[in-house]
C-alpha cells in the first residue's frame, strides 16, 4: 500500500510534479547534457554579443585547460571575484569541469574580508575584477594566493563597446605590475590553454562539494556555505518545473551578480539548465533598466523588490513590456502594495505576467518556496519546490507548531547545504535533527501554515538588515567598529531607505573621558571602510553617551528602530 503524503500543501503543485529525478553528476555534467541537445541555441548575451551552448562549451574548455596549466588539480579552490560577466560564468563552469570548488566573493568586499574569504577557503587561485585588484595584492602577502588573474568588465565586449568603455573609462584604468609573475591578464591566461596537453575533466559525484557563498549564518558573521552539485543542480530543475516559463530558446536578465546565491542559481544555472540565454549585466544601473529591457526583450525578469521599485519609475510605452512572461521577486520581503503597483505596471505595459513572490536563502541554495501564478494572498512566499519539505517548530523548540500558529521555519530536502565551512558549532546549531529523524536547516524566520499547506512570512528572528536584496548583519559591523581603542560600545540597525529598503545606522558610545572630533569620527569611518563591504557600509554614524537597555541589560535595538521609524 503506497504511503500518504504528509505534505499539507501537495494538492498545490497544481500542474507541476512534485517528486522530481536529478542528475547524479556534478553541474558541468549536467550542463554538457544541455549543450548536446540544443548546441545552436544561446547559451548568453552580453552587451549584443551572443554566444551558442556550443560556442560556450569550447570557452568552458579553454578556461579549463589554461586552470590546469596553471597547477590547478581536483579539489582546489578558486576565489571568483567578479560581478556577471562571461569570464566568472566561464571560471565557475571550468572550476566544475575540473574537479576543483569556485569560491565566490563581492568584488566590493574590504581587504580583510578578501583575506578571510581566501583563506578560510584556503584558495591558491584567484580571477578578480581589475578594479578590485589593488585590494587583493595589499591583503596577498598574508594569503596562499598562487596566481591572480586579472579581467575588466570589456574584456568580452564587442569591439565597439569595448573601445567606448576604455575611452570612458581611461581615467579608472588599473595598471597591471609586469614584474610579478603571479599576476595574469585574463587573456594572456586563456592564451596558454594549448600548452596543456591531458584530459580536463574529473568526473565528481552529485554529493561533492562544488561551490562556497558567504552568508551571515545564524551569528550574524560572515560564514562559507557549502553548496554541492546536488544542491544547485536540484534547484535549477525545481525552479524550471515551477516557473513554466523556463523554456528552451527563452531569455532571462540576469540582474542579480554571481557571487550571490540567487544570482548564481537562479539567473544563471537555472536558465541554463532550461536552455535558455542569459543576459548578463556586470553592473545595474536603476535609471537605464528601461532602456536595458526594450533593448534586450526579456521573457523572463529576476529581482529584489528594489529592482522591481526602480522598474516603475521607468518611462515606458504601452507595448515595452510584451515580452515579459515571467516575474520573481525574492532576496526580500515584497511588500503587498509593491506587488500591486508592479502587477498594474506589467499590465499597462503590455506583460501578461504578475509577479510571484518567492523565499530562499544561501543555506537552502537561494530559493526554496514560490507563490502560484496568480495565486497570491497577503503575506505569502507560496508553496515548497518540489522534494522540500517545510515545517513551522515552536521558537526554542523543535516541537512542531500548530497550523496558523507561527513559529521558527525549518527546512528539510536536497537543497540544503552540506554545512558551514570549517565551522561545526554553527552547522550544528543551524542543521538539527529533530525526533521524526530528519535533519533540518533552522532558518531563523517566522512563518506559519495557511490550511492548505502554503507559507506565510511574518518576521526574522536573526538581526539581519536586508539593503537591496543583499544581507548586512550588524554584529559583524559592530566588531569592527568597537575595534578601536576610544569606543565602548555600538549597536547597528537597519533604518528606512527610500529605494534600498533599509541601510545600516551605526550607534556609538565612546570610552568614559572620550570627547568627540572631527578626527576622531573619520578614524572611525576609515576604520570601517577598510574592514567592510562598501554595501554594507554604515550610512550614519550617531554618537550617544548611553544606549537604551532592556530589563536584562542588553541593548534595546527595537527601541532604536522605532525611534528611526518615527523620524520617518
Amino acid at each position: 500500500m503506497k504511503k500518504k503524503d504528509e505534505r499539507l500543501w501537495i494538492n498545490e503543485y497544481k500542474d507541476a510534479r512534485s517528486n522530481l529525478e536529478y542528475p547524479k553528476g556534478s553541474m558541468i555534467d549536467a550542463l554538457m547534457a544541455v549543450s548536446r541537445k540544443y548546441p545552436e541555441y544561446y547559451a548568453y548575451e552580453y552587451f549584443g554579443k551572443k554566444v551558442t551552448y556550443r560556442q560556450f562549451m569550447k570557452q568552458i574548455e579553454v578556461v579549463a585547460k589554461s586552470l590546469k596549466n596553471y597547477g590547478v588539480d581536483k579539489d582546489d579552490r578558486v576565489t571568483i571575484c567578479m560581478p556577471s560577466t562571461p569570464e566568472a560564468i566561464c571560471m565557475v563552469y571550468a572550476v566544475n569541469l575540473i574537479g576543483a570548488v569556485a569560491n565566490m566573493i563581492h568584488p566590493l568586499s574590504s581587504e580583510k574580508e578578501i583575506e578571510n574569504y581566501c583563506n578560510v577557503s584556503e584558495s591558491k587561485y584567484m580571477l578578480v575584477l581589475d578594479a578590485s585588484l589593488e585590494k587583493v595584492m595589499n591583503i596577498k602577502r598574508n594569503t596562499s594566493l598562487q596566481k591572480i588573474i586579472v579581467a575588466s568588465p570589456d574584456t568580452s565586449m564587442p569591439p565597439l563597446m569595448h573601445y567606448l568603455y576604455k575611452i570612458t573609462n581611461y581615467k579608472k584604468k588599473v595598471k597591471i605590475p609586469k614584474d610579478d609573475d603571479d599576476i595574469v591578464p585574463w587573456n594572456t591566461f586563456v592564451s596558454h590553454a594549448d600548452d596543456f596537453v591531458g584530459v580536463c575533466y574529473e568526473a565528481r559525484s552529485a554529493e561533492d562539494l562544488a561551490v562556497i557563498l558567504y552568508s551571515g549564518g545564524t551569528t550574524g558573521t560572515p560564514k562559507g556555505i557549502k553548496l554541492s552539485n546536488l544542491n544547485i543542480n536540484v534547484l535549477a530543475l525545481g525552479a524550471h518545473e515551477l516557473i513554466k516559463q523556463t523554456q528552451p530558446g527563452n531569455s532571462v536578465l540576469s540582474l542579480l551578480p554571481i557571487f550571490h546565491g540567487f544570482g548564481l542559481a537562479v539567473c544563471i544555472h537555472t536558465p541554463l539548465l532550461s536552455a535558455m540565454k542569459c543576459i548578463l549585466i556586470p553592473q545595474f544601473d536603476a535609471k537605464k533598466f528601461g532602456d536595458l529591457i526594450k533593448r534586450t526583450k526579456p521573457n523572463f525578469l529576476v529581482g529584489v523588490p528594489t529592482l522591481y521599485e526602480a522598474l516603475l519609475k521607468q518611462k515606458l510605452k504601452e507595448k515595452d513590456l510584451k515580452s515579459v512572461e515571467a516575474v520573481i521577486s525574492g532576496g526580500d520581503i515584497l511588500t503587498p502594495e509593491l506587488k500591486k503597483k508592479v502587477d498594474a505596471y506589467l499590465e499597462e505595459h503590455g506583460s501578461n505576467a504578475t509577479i510571484r513572490p518567492g523565499y530562499g536563502l544561501t543555506e537552502a541554495t537561494a530559493a526554496t518556496c514560490l507563490t502560484n501564478e496568480g495565486e497570491y494572498i497577503e503575506g505569502e512566499i507560496g508553496i515548497p519546490f518540489p522534494d522540500t519539505y517545510f515545517k513551522i517548530v515552536k521558537i526554542g523548540s523543535l516541537e512542531e507548531a500548530e497550523i496558523g500558529e507561527e513559529g521558527e521555519i525549518c527546512i528539510n530536502g536536497p537543497t540544503v547545504m552540506m554545512g558551514y565551512l570549517n565551522n561545526e558549532e554553527e552547522t550544528n546549531q543551524t542543521l538539527r535533527v529533530h525526533p521524526d529523524c530528519k535533519l533540518w536547516l533552522h532558518t531563523g524566520d517566522i512563518g506559519a501554515f495557511t490550511k492548505e499547506g502554503r507559507v506565510i512570512f511574518k518576521q526574522r528572528l536573526k538581526r539581519i538588515i536586508v539593503s537591496s536584496g543583499y544581507n548586512i548583519y550588524p554584529s559583524y559591523i559592530e566588531n569592527i567598529i568597537v575595534s578601536h581603542p576610544l569606543v565602548e560600545t555600538c549597536t547597528v540597525i537597519g533604518v528606512p531607505h527610500p529605494y534600498k529598503g533599509q541601510v545600516a545606522k551605526a550607534y556609538i558610545v565612546l570610552k568614559e573621558g572620550v570627547e568627540e572630533s572631527g578626527k576622531l569620527k573619520k578614524e572611525i569611518q576609515e576604520l570601517c571602510k577598510k574592514n567592510i563591504s562598501i554595501y554594507s557600509l554604515p550610512k550614519e554614524y550617531e554618537y550617544r553617551k548611553k544606549l537604551p537597555k532592556t530589563l536584562v541589560g542588553k541593548v534595546a535595538f527595537t527601541e532604536l528602530e522605532k525611534e528611526n521609524n518615527e523620524k520617518k
